[in-house]
């Protein structure tokens, strides 16, 4: 047996809110659903059991310290100039997000998972797109680029397995990791 795993850091409620409650309802732009909103630290794929049981007894020993990260700007990817993914950001470079994100990716390798070697850019997904024109986003992206939607404060992380439906994925968290200390 398998499961798609991911592992991320889950979104209070009230960002989760104020987010949604961006959705400017622009055809072609699905806003993700409240509750399914968070920040990825790393994406598995599909993983069998015994190295699923190694991975979470990785990621269970480690330790971090509870910090806070801004959430703030929003942007959109593209391919081939067609928007696919509208994000919001989590600040530059936050010396204790990527720590967590080194210490997850070491853990993944050393239970036998290959991780990915694309480069890392933090974002919460908040919508995506099909068939968008770009000037369709332009006014939402121009007026939300410099959104300021807070700090959230950081004291865990998810392994999450996620089960692909017609009417969007559906998330179970497998296990969670408690910071030790920090703020």
């Amino acid at each position: 047996m398998t499961k798609r795993l991911f592992v991320a850091i889950d979104l209070p409620e009230a960002t989760r809110q104020l987010l949604a409650n961006l959705d400017p309802h622009i055809r072609g732009v699905r806003w993700i659903d409240p509750a399914q909103m968070h920040l990825t630290l790393a994406f598995f794929g599909d993983v069998a059991d015994d190295i699923e049981l190694a991975l979470g007894e990785k990621l269970g020993s480690i330790e971090f310290g509870a910090f806070f990260l801004p959430i703030v700007g929003v942007g959109m990817f593209s391919a081939k100039g067609a928007p696919k993914i509208i994000w919001i950001g989590v600040g530059k470079a936050h010396p204790h997000l990527f720590q967590i994100y080194k210490r997850v990716y070491e853990a993944a390798l050393a239970a036998g998972l290959e991780p990915e070697l694309r480069p890392w850019h933090p974002h919460i997904t908040i919508a995506r797109c099909r068939d968008v024109a770009p000037q369709s986003l332009r006014k939402f992206l121009q007026s939300n680029e410099d959104l300021d939607a807070g700090m959230i404060r950081v004291e865990a992380f998810h392994l999450c397995s996620s089960k692909l439906t017609t009417a969007g994925p559906i998330h179970t968290r497998e296990l969670s990791v408690r910071c030790s200390g920090g703020l």
